[in-house]
């Protein structure tokens, strides 16, 4: 009768298990149909395991129904009722106490003892009143009820939820697209459907640093605007951001990993910072070429041959030194050991793998499409020069 649900540790912010379905209604005779209409879907989806809901477990539990106006009668007071009820079950707490070896706080309850805990005892309990102690059954009446467990509301409605894991090998986004595409083809009626858990905190993240990629870009530009005052030049430096993007996909795929919203997230705004220093680096020594009275094909022909072992040169060492993260080796020098796909080499996976494929897959493309870039911003400037008519001197009133 014993269900054994083993789980890994978990290393992230969230909680729970991976996919969960929170299903709210007005109703609160619905849910629990909504839900077992749920559960059959996801089992002919196929490839969720441990699924469970919060739906109560089949039971009895008992009500206790007030009649005021007889309670009156005796002139017996709610609260005390209340109170002797609760002696019956979980007792009544009177005090706290905190232990020296503990750092919680124990509470102090009064009850009756076990022997006296059932049901018999709370047709026998009796509750004073001005009259004395008088029976609970003269006032109180006890109905047999379907097991309620418990409730949980959002935003003022009872909610259910739905939990379910992933079976090896699978990952969650696509069970979660699978899930939004079955109940789209199959609606459950007057019901709102949410998903929280790892969709949720995906979304959120994702929210978070869609933002934080857009200042990031925003601030470069500014300040790439002002040094070099051209907004050609700057948009050919951030055009290396693009080129990145790319290449981080391109290293996911080498290395077969999927694209964490977190980790990956993060190394595509780490390497939009990384990334345009190369660009950087060849754009100013063009300038300062041309400034010098070199022609542009000239100019840019001594800027790939002066800028292009430092640029090449600090790309591969700062890959180099990613490759034991995107390996996941870890390298102890105390005991000397090496060893491979270790817990703690895991988490900085795809941040590592991110940056070294969008590295080495922007600075190729830097090298070949930046002088290619500047050198056709330089014919389509020359030519827009030529259509332009020349200023011709006013002559001044009086001369």
């Amino acid at each position: 009768g014993l269900v054994l649900e083993i789980r890994k540790q978990q290393s992230g912010p969230t909680q729970g298990k991976p996919i969960e379905i929170e299903i709210s209604s007005r109703d609160p005779d619905r849910l629990a149909s909504t839900v077992a209409a749920l559960r059959r879907l996801m089992d002919e989806l196929g490839g969720l395991v441990d699924v469970e809901d919060s739906r109560p477990l089949p039971g009895i539990e008992w009500r206790l129904e007030v009649d005021r106006e007889k309670a009156a009668r005796f002139g017996a007071d709610i609260t005390l009722l209340g109170n002797a009820v609760q002696m019956v079950t979980h007792g009544i707490k009177v005090a706290g106490y905190r232990p020296d070896d503990t750092d919680e706080e124990v509470d102090i309850r009064v009850r009756f003892p076990f022997s006296g805990r059932n049901l018999d005892q709370l047709d026998q309990l009796r509750v004073p009143t001005v009259a004395g102690l008088v029976p609970i059954t003269n006032f109180v009446t006890f109905i047999p009820a379907p097991k309620t467990g418990t409730l949980s509301r959002s935003d003022g409605r009872r909610v259910m939820t739905v939990s379910a894991d992933v079976a090896e090998g699978l990952l969650v986004d696509d069970k979660v697209r699978e899930i939004r595409t079955a109940l789209a083809e199959n609606p459950l009626p007057e019901v709102q459907i949410t998903f929280k858990g790892q969709d949720e905190d995906q979304r959120e993240a994702m929210i978070f640093l869609a933002k934080a990629f857009v200042t990031a870009i925003f601030l470069m530009a500014i300040i790439l605007v002002t040094q070099f005052n051209s907004l050609y030049q700057a948009f050919l430096v951030l055009s290396a951001i693009v080129f990145s993007t790319a290449g981080v996909l391109l290293g996911l795929l080498i290395t077969a990993q999927p694209f964490g919203i977190v980790m990956g997230g993060i190394g595509v705004i780490a390497l939009a910072g990384i990334v345009v220093n190369n660009n950087i680096v060849l754009i100013d020594t063009f300038n300062d070429l041309r400034r010098n009275g070199m022609q542009p094909l000239e100019a840019l022909l001594r800027t790939g041959a002066q800028r292009l072992r430092p640029v090449v040169l600090t790309s591969i060492t700062t890959i180099l030194g990613l490759m034991p993260m995107v390996l996941a080796i870890n390298i102890d020098l105390i005991h000397r050991e090496i060893a491979i796909g270790a817990p703690s080499t895991q988490w900085w996976t795809q941040l590592s793998s991110a940056i070294a494929g969008g590295l080495a897959f922007a600075t190729l493309l830097t090298l070949i499409l930046t002088p290619c870039l500047l050198m056709l911003g330089e014919k389509v400037g020359a030519r827009l020069a030529r259509r332009r008519p020349p200023l011709v001197p006013q002559p001044r009133e009086g001369v």
